[in-house]
This record gives structure tokens, C-alpha cells and sequence, in this order.
């Protein structure tokens, strides 16, 4: 089966500085993959390269056929890239059914699709919303939310579009531990709905080895080990320059 995601070379400096440094990554239609490293080594910066928030300076990335290094984000977005951002970014007077009305609406119409768009998904919510545990709070304002609840919406509001490749920064930044259990089983869901590939940055150690796919570890702007949670632990530079000696 043919990659769905292919970066090769990739680089992006700023100034005299890599903050992406020729890096090769692949990923197949329905991957799921978790990116760790230290703050500054370059993984938010990877999604800002892949979503067309930033060009790079070197290197390529196709995505489905597609070649993204001088698409504007919203046609990577067109092309089945959905990204959800670490800070929840919901509106929080409209209620929880009427959020995921908007973000059709607002897709439909970058893409020229009024009301098709519409017909075609609009009877979806129901189930989407008790998909990610929202079902009984359709009607209940988005600021009325727990931080966790709101993630949920969040990551709702982008399957709303039906990505081929879901990024997710951070998905459980500031959870309690009940609501981070939780947004694994979510993830693990999505991910075994098939259809969709994931990528992930994370910090939550606990989460990482819950998710129970493979895992990348970026140091410096580069990929420096990749395998499952226990076989990157295992790697001296990994246990001693990121996880810690807690982690040995």
C-alpha cells in the first residue's frame, strides 16, 4: 500500500538555526504515529511544515500524490489534512451541536460546497458527538465545558471534516488523569474506525504507552529513534537526553 504522507529532506531554518534538520518520515493510510522530544526540538514546527503554515527550506512533502510545499494551508486543509491545535479553539456561546455546524459551514464554503456539503453530513452530529462522549451535552454551551470536554469538541470539529490525516498537538494538555484515559481510548478508537491516519505530539508519558502504536522520538530536528514505547525507551540517548533516569 502506498504512503499517504512522504517527507523527505525536510528543513526549515530560521536564521542560522535548523529547526527541522533533513528529516524522512513515512506514513502509511492508516498509521497512527506518536512524535515525543524535548521543548525546541522541532515537533510543532513539523506540523506548521505540514499544514503550510510555514515553507520549508529544504526537502518535499507529498501527501497523497500531492506535493504541499507551496500549497497555502487552506487547500492542504482541502486535500484531507485536519489539525487540532493544543489550545482548544471552540466558540463559547454557541452550543455544542451548533460548533460543529459552523465549522461545516465555514469548509463548505472555502471549498464551494454550500449546502451539498450540508446534506450530505449534517445528519452525522449525532452520532459524531457520542463518538468522542459529547452525545448529552448537544445543546449545552461550549464554555460550559470541562478543559477535557472541550478537547473532545475540538477533535469532533475536525473529524466533522472527514480528514484522510488527523495532527493532534498536545490532545491532553491539561487534563486530569481520568480525562487523559479517556482521550487515549478516543484516539484508539478513531484510529481503529479505520480510514485515517494520525500523527500526535506528546508529552504525557502514561498517554504515549496507552496509545500503544509506534512512536518517534525527535531531538535536535531530526528523528533519532523510532520503534514501539518500549523499544524507544530502551535507547541510551532517548532514556538519558528525554525520558530521564526515572524512565531507565
Amino acid at each position: 500500500m502506498a504512503d499517504l504522507l512522504t517527507l523527505s529532506g525536510l528543513t526549515k531554518a530560521f536564521g542560522g538555526v535548523q529547526a527541522v534538520a533533513g528529516l524522512d518520515l513515512a506514513l502509511g493510510p492508516e498509521d497512527m504515529l506518536c512524535v515525543i522530544g524535548p521543548n525546541g526540538c522541532g515537533k510543532t514546527t513539523l506540523f506548521n511544515l505540514i499544514t503550510g503554515h510555514l515553507r520549508p527550506t529544504e526537502g518535499s512533502i507529498r501527501f497523497a500524490g500531492h506535493d504541499l510545499t507551496r500549497l497555502k494551508p487552506h487547500q492542504i486543509g482541502r486535500l484531507g489534512i485536519g489539525r487540532k491545535f493544543q489550545v482548544p479553539s471552540v466558540f463559547d456561546d454557541l452550543s455544542v451541536a451548533d460548533n460543529l455546524r459552523v465549522a461545516r459551514f465555514a469548509e463548505a464554503g472555502r471549498a464551494g460546497l454550500w449546502g451539498l456539503r450540508q446534506r450530505s453530513k449534517g445528519d452525522g452530529d449525532a452520532d459524531l458527538l457520542a463518538r468522542v462522549g459529547l452525545a448529552d451535552q448537544a445543546r449545552t454551551p461550549a464554555g460550559a465545558l470541562s478543559h477535557g470536554q472541550k478537547q473532545w469538541l475540538e477533535i469532533a470539529l475536525v473529524l466533522a471534516l472527514e480528514p484522510r490525516l488527523i495532527l493532534l498537538d498536545e490532545p491532553t494538555a491539561g487534563m486530569t488523569r481520568g480525562e487523559t484515559a479517556a482521550t487515549a481510548e478516543l484516539i484508539k478508537d478513531i484510529h481503529r474506525g479505520g480510514g485515517v491516519a494520525v500523527i500526535l505530539i506528546e508529552h504525557d508519558m502514561h498517554f504515549v504507552a496507552a496509545l500503544d502504536c509506534p512512536v518517534a522520538v525527535m531531538m535536535r530536528g531530526a528523528i533519532v529513534a523510532r520503534g514501539d514505547y518500549a523499544t524507544v525507551r530502551a535507547v541510551d540517548a532517548v532514556r538519558e537526553g528525554y525520558l530521564g533516569a526515572g524512565h531507565a
